[in-house]
């Protein structure tokens, strides 16, 4: 956790710095969108390394995922505390009846 912690850190300190310094302030000034489109791809590139059984390459597209995962947390203004709390609140139900309660929830606000 303490590594995440630093991360999530680095990245709110990065994030208004010089875009030709920081890869991180770039993403940030190109916005949402492109940085939603760079989380995609590298959880495609993670999924093609895990079917192609390469664990190597699947550890270092995870840490790719992560990263911008949390850029783009951060370009939303979420904490990393608010997702683990999500985590904790999830702890202990079946993620069958934590999906099903989504779609009840959906449903409901549908009616």
């Amino acid at each position: 956790m303490d590594t995440l912690t630093r991360l999530e850190e680095t990245i709110a300190a990065r994030k208004g710095a010089d875009p030709s310094t920081s890869y991180v302030a770039q993403l940030h000034a190109k916005g949402t969108p492109i940085i939603a489109r760079k989380l995609g791809e590298e959880a495609v590139e993670a999924v093609v390394a895990a079917l192609a059984e390469d664990r190597d390459e699947l550890v270092g597209e995870a840490a790719d995922v992560i990263f911008h995962l949390m850029v783009l947390l951060n370009n939303k203004e979420i904490t990393l505390a608010e997702v683990m709390a999500e985590l904790d609140r999830r702890d202990g139900v079946s993620g069958i009846d934590e999906k099903a309660s989504r779609s009840a929830n959906s449903a409901k606000g549908a009616a």
